[in-house]
């Protein structure tokens, strides 16, 4: 079986808000092919991470490379024209748009036509605009969204906004994937919907995914690997079972005397 071949490299990041070490020399490869979770207890670094890759934040040290290009230096806006899309943690929409128009909203780095060929409307305007609400269309029925198309998106529930919001990320036609946890706030339904869409974009589409979520049963049903932050340090990388078994990373999340108990198990 052939290599996967690295498409996002994080080179020894580290990131710094006057006295507060967010992160702090933090390294990860993202292949092809692969979801990849990113998991820590709160205040880890996690979605500092996310926003380093995105443009949102520039880390003091380290570089950032996606398709052998250091991106650390570009703009976010830049950063989403190579191919990198995100949700974020804290659901970032058009809230006064339909479900349609903020997907069409996605679409902005994909049209061809001028602000004068747009304010007239006809012609090669007219039929490029079709073409991209064919796009978000498909993305629709994709995420199972039609319900959904027409109506105000700050009329609608918080779940069904998280989905809207991955769309919209979908709607960028991404090279890779950046999920802030996309799950917080769902319900069980909510969540095991979710995850579903995520595993046919990963598996229909090939884009690789970088996953950032709290939910351990979901992150070890789904990652390919998992790199766990702890306090804005990378402290293990692994399989999911190689992570579960990890003493650092139960200490971690449950405290010493827990990861005393995994050495002692495994002693056994």
């Amino acid at each position: 079986m052939a290599e996967k071949q690295t498409r996002l490299k994080v080179d020894n990041i580290s990131l710094s808000f006057g006295g507060v070490k967010a992160l702090m020399e933090v390294s990860l490869e993202v292949r092809d092919r692969e979801i990849l979770a990113v998991i820590g207890p709160n205040g880890a670094g996690k979605t500092c991470l996310i926003n380093s890759i995105s443009g949102f934040y520039r880390p003091q040290k380290g570089a950032i490379y996606f398709e052998g290009r250091q991106i650390n230096n570009l703009s976010p806006h830049k950063i989403a024209e190579l191919g990198i899309a995100r949700t974020f943690q804290n659901i970032e929409l058009y809230t006064g748009l339909s479900t349609l128009d903020n997907l069409m909203a996605a679409r902005h780095v994909h049209f061809k036509y001028g602000p004068l060929a747009a304010a007239l409307y006809f012609g090669p305007a007219h039929r490029e605009e079709i073409k991209h609400r064919r796009v978000c269309e498909e993305i629709i029925d994709f995420l199972e969204m039609e319900p959904l198309r027409k109506k105000v998106v700050g009329s609608l529930p918080y779940g069904q906004r998280k989905r809207v919001e991955l769309g919209r990320a979908l709607a960028l036609e991404p090279r890779m994937l950046l999920l802030d946890e996309p799950m917080a706030g769902m319900n069980v339904e909510e969540k095991e919907d979710m995850a579903r869409f995520i595993i046919d974009i990963f598996e229909d589409k090939n884009i690789p995914i970088v996953l950032v979520e709290h939910d351990m049963g979901v992150v070890m049903d789904i990652a390919d690997r998992i790199v766990v932050l702890d306090f804005g340090r990378k402290i293990a990388e692994g399989t999911p079972d190689e992570i579960k078994a990890n003493p650092l990373v139960i200490k971690a999340y449950l405290g010493q005397e827990a990861a005393v108990g995994a050495k002692q198990s495994q002693a056994v």
